[in-house]
C-alpha cells in the first residue's frame, strides 16, 4: 500500500510539472506575439502578407500524376496548409516553378512575381517549407553555426536560404546579414515519405535553433504535410523507372578480367562501389553496367546495361545511347541483345520501348519535374 501511494505521488508530482511547463510555454509564446505586434521595427512581409490585396492567395500545389484508375482534378490532391506570404509569392518562381496559370493568378490585381534569378536549396514543390521571422537581422557567421547542426531528419536532408535587405533569397553563407531564413525540409525520396516522427524530430530540433537566433517558426499542420508527402512518394513510386537491355553471349563465357578492359575502352568508367558507368560528360552517370557475376566469379555470359530513366535529361537520349552501346558491345564479344526472359529484342521492339520513354518524360515534365532536372535528382535518391 505505501508503494501505491508513492507511485501516485510522483505520478501526481509529474503532472503537476508538465502543467506549469505547459502555462510558461504558452505565456511565452504569448509575449512573443505581442512584441512582434507592438515593435517599432520595420514590417516583416512574412507577418503582413499581402499587403496590396489586403489576404494572400490560396495556394496551388500542381497536379503529380494521373492514375490509371482514374484523372484526378487538381481539387483531389493535398495541398500544403502553409499560408501564401507575399514573401513566399515572391520565393516561388525563383525555386524553379512553372509560369503561373493564368487561372491561379493573384486576385485583386496583385503585380505578379519577378522572374527567377537563380536556383534555390529549397524548393517550394518538393519541401515542406517552414519560416523562421527573425526579430532582429543576423548575421550569416552566427546563422551557420546553429544551422549546421540540423542537417538530416532521417534519410531526409534539410536545407536553409536567407533574405537579405534587399528581399532577395540566397543560400545561407558567410558574410551575409538576413532578416528572414527558410528552412526546407524534403518531402519524399525514393525510400519513403516524410514521416511524424521525423517531422516532429524537425520541428523540436527547428525550435531549438529558433530560440538561439531570436525567430518564431511558422510550423505547418502535420496532417497536411504528412498528405503531401505521401502524394508526392506516390509519384516517386510511379515513375521510378529503370530499362535494362541484356547482351547474352553466343558462345563461352566471357573472361571477367578481359571483359573489363575491353568495357573500359568502350568508354565505362569503374566507380569504388564496384559498379561499370557510362559519364554523361559531366560528371552525371548517363547508364550502368553489371556483369551479373559474384566479386570471385571468373566468368560470365551476361551483361545488363540499366538506365534509371527519371534521373537522366531527354536531351541525352539515354535510352538510344544506352542501345547502341549493347549493340556495339555484343558485335566486340560475340553476343546478341535479349530481354530478361533471354528474348532476342528486335529493332520494332526497341522503337516501341523508345515510344514509351518520350511518353514517361513528357509526364514528368507535365508533373514539373523533368527527367534529370536537380528536382528529379533529389527525389529519385
Amino acid at each position: 500500500m505505501k508503494d501505491l501511494y508513492t507511485s501516485l505521488f510522483i505520478i501526481g508530482g509529474a503532472f503537476l510539472v508538465s502543467v506549469v511547463f505547459y502555462n510558461k510555454w504558452q505565456e511565452y509564446k504569448a509575449k512573443k506575439s505581442v512584441e512582434r505586434a507592438f515593435s517599432g521595427s520595420h514590417d516583416d512581409v512574412l507577418m503582413t502578407p499581402g499587403k496590396d490585396s489586403g489576404e494572400p492567395p490560396a495556394r496551388h500545389e500542381p497536379m503529380l500524376f494521373a492514375t490509371d484508375e482514374e484523372t484526378l482534378s487538381a481539387a483531389d490532391l493535398p495541398h500544403d496548409d502553409i499560408e501564401q506570404t507575399a514573401e513566399q509569392q515572391a520565393l516561388e518562381p525563383q525555386m524553379g516553378s512553372a509560369a503561373p496559370n493564368p487561372e491561379h493568378a493573384p486576385e485583386h490585381g496583385a503585380t505578379p512575381p519577378a522572374a527567377p534569378q537563380k536556383d534555390l536549396p529549397v524548393d517550394a514543390l518538393i519541401d515542406c517549407a517552414i519560416p523562421l521571422p527573425l526579430e532582429a537581422p543576423v548575421r550569416g557567421d552566427k546563422a551557420l553555426v546553429a544551422l549546421q547542426t540540423l542537417r538530416h531528419v532521417g534519410n531526409k536532408p534539410i536545407r536553409f536560404i536567407g533574405q537579405d535587405a534587399n528581399g532577395e533569397w540566397q543560400p545561407v553563407a558567410h558574410g551575409g546579414v538576413y532578416t528572414t531564413l527558410l528552412a526546407g525540409v524534403q518531402l519524399a525520396n525514393r525510400s519513403n515519405p516524410l514521416n511524424e516522427i521525423e517531422y516532429s524530430e524537425l520541428v523540436m530540433r527547428l525550435r531549438q535553433i529558433a530560440d538561439d537566433l531570436g525567430a518564431e517558426p511558422e510550423v505547418p499542420d502535420m496532417p497536411e504535410v504528412m498528405q503531401t508527402a505521401r502524394a508526392l512518394h506516390q509519384f516517386v513510386i510511379e515513375h521510378d523507372a529503370q530499362l535494362g537491355v541484356n547482351i547474352q553471349s553466343s558462345g563461352a563465357p566471357w573472361a571477367i578480367s578481359t571483359l573489363l578492359a575491353a568495357l573500359s575502352r568502350q568508354g565505362f568508367d569503374a566507380r569504388p562501389e564496384g559498379r561499370m558507368v557510362m559519364s554523361d560528360g559531366e560528371g552525371g552517370v548517363l547508364f550502368s553496367l553489371s556483369t551479373n557475376a559474384t566479386a570471385m566469379a571468373e566468368t560470365t555470359g551476361r551483361l545488363t546495361l540499366l538506365l534509371d530513366v527519371p534521373r537522366v535529361s531527354p536531351a541525352r537520349d539515354g535510352y538510344a545511347a544506352m542501345v547502341a552501346c549493347a549493340r556495339s558491345l555484343a558485335a566486340r564479344l560475340g553476343g546478341i541483345v535479349v530481354d530478361d526472359s533471354n528474348q532476342p529484342l528486335a529493332d520494332q521492339q526497341l522503337a516501341d520501348i523508345a515510344g514509351q520513354v518520350d511518353a514517361f518524360y513528357r509526364e514528368m515534365d507535365a508533373a514539373e519535374i523533368p527527367a534529370g532536372s536537380t528536382r528529379a535528382l533529389r527525389l529519385f535518391s
